[in-house]
């Protein structure tokens, strides 16, 4: 089965998060993205978590379905042949620094008509990573319990995450605009604009220049909705939302609070069809919810939730959502994947479902130059002998 992007193939010099991001959710929808690295791996090619043996099981899953060369990019020749398969295919996406010899303008003399896509710290082109850009986002200010006084990081690398789709999104766009026009065209995206454009998608940036309010700290509640975790007779913790009216009418049914719940809101002279009202009255609301629950133990609260179509969800560790979950255990978006050097486990294919061209099932990660004679052969010309050359001068290295 060919993948809905079979057509297309891009040059991806990246590390870290954001580009191979980028590549990995193209080639995971059948493109094909030819990965450069220097001969010894990049930086990140060792990044934790790794095995016994010292292999990245993080550089693995985030160049599933990916092309490897490798080669030495300290070198002059090392780098003409990375400039030459980059003009050939005539799609780029990096991370690295774009100038010099990776220059959008030294490119484009090879290939007028390229399509780059360059990932940015800073717009101005100076270093930032995930982390500063999020302690410098405000919404480090925001986690946390209430009586917290210090910044709180979050876990996932949530800008890494979004620039990268972005990219992905930013070179589709500009293929498009070049399958028009003829017209190559660079596109930076810097990981602060995309998260400081967050704040302006959320209502973060109005919220203070408006209202001249600072969101406040909630713990585990939803800001302006009835959202909070609770915890069982026997210490289960889980979360409970209510967005719409019809949520917020499905738990009341499940707890019969209904009557209870209709008291405050007629004293208050407040509508909790609406999620805002709901929210204005959180402190009498949430001791009522929290005292039901108390009474039962979790295995009879899921079942009430799930009869009654409540929007809930269980806290879990990750050995509990990998082991126990089916979204991840019964879901057909997973497939046991043989990674080499690392083993068998569940690999993600594409999150994304068409259906005409339905999902291709996930494939292994590459291991470091295992398609370096093949690439550069098949989009350069290169011959066995040549190859053979680069080779013993460790210009270029092969698979193991």
């Amino acid at each position: 089965m060919n993948g809905i992007l079979s057509h297309l193939t891009l040059v991806e010099g990246s590390a870290f998060v954001a580009a191979p991001l980028a590549g990995m959710s193209l080639a995971q929808l059948g493109a094909t993205v030819i990965r450069f690295d220097p001969i010894e791996g990049g930086i990140d090619y060792r990044r934790w978590p790794v095995t016994a043996a010292g292999h990245s099981i993080y550089w693995a899953g985030l160049n599933k379905g990916k092309k490897s060369i490798a080669l030495d990019l300290r070198r002059a020749e090392g780098q003409e042949l990375a400039q030459e398969l980059i003009a050939r295919v005539g799609r780029f996406v990096t991370n690295f620094p774009a100038r010099g010899w990776l220059g959008y303008e030294k490119l484009k003399e090879s290939r007028p008509d390229l399509v780059m896509v360059a990932i940015l710290g800073n717009p101005d082109g100076s270093t930032a990573l995930d982390y500063t850009v999020h302690s410098a986002s405000g919404f480090a200010y925001s986690a946390g319990p209430a009586d917290h006084e210090g910044p709180i990081n979050q876990a996932v690398p949530a800008w890494d995450l979004t620039t990268g789709l972005q990219a992905a999104i930013a070179l589709l766009a500009a293929e498009n605009h070049r399958e028009r026009t003829g017209q190559g065209q660079l596109a930076k995206i810097a990981l602060s604009d995309v998260a400081f454009a967050t704040l302006g998608h959320l209502g973060y940036i109005g919220e203070v220049l408006v209202n001249r309010e600072q969101r406040p700290r909630l713990g585990n509640e939803v800001y302006g909705a009835f959202g909070k975790d609770f915890v069982s007779r026997d210490g289960k913790r889980f979360m409970v939302v209510t967005i719409s009216k019809k949520q917020w009418t499905n738990l009341c049914d499940a707890t019969g609070l209904g009557e209870a719940c209709a008291r405050i809101e007629a004293a208050a002279g407040l509508d909790f069809g609406h999620e805002g009202d709901r929210y204005a009255v959180r402190d009498q609301l949430y001791p009522l919810f929290d005292a039901w629950f108390r009474q039962y133990n979790f295995a009879s609260i899921r079942a009430t939730l799930e009869s009654h179509d409540v929007c809930w969800g269980a806290y879990q560790t990750f050995q509990e959502c990998i082991e126990q979950d089916p979204r991840i255990n019964d879901n057909p978006m997973f497939a046991k994947v043989a990674q080499p050097g690392i083993g068998e486990y569940p690999v993600p294919a594409s999150p994304i479902d068409f259906s005409v061209s339905g999902r291709l099932p996930p494939v292994a990660a590459p291991s470091l130059g295992q398609d370096t004679e093949e690439m550069l052969s098949k989009y350069l010309g290169l011959s066995q002998a040549e190859l053979g050359r680069l080779h013993d001068l460790r210009i270029i290295r092969c698979a193991d």
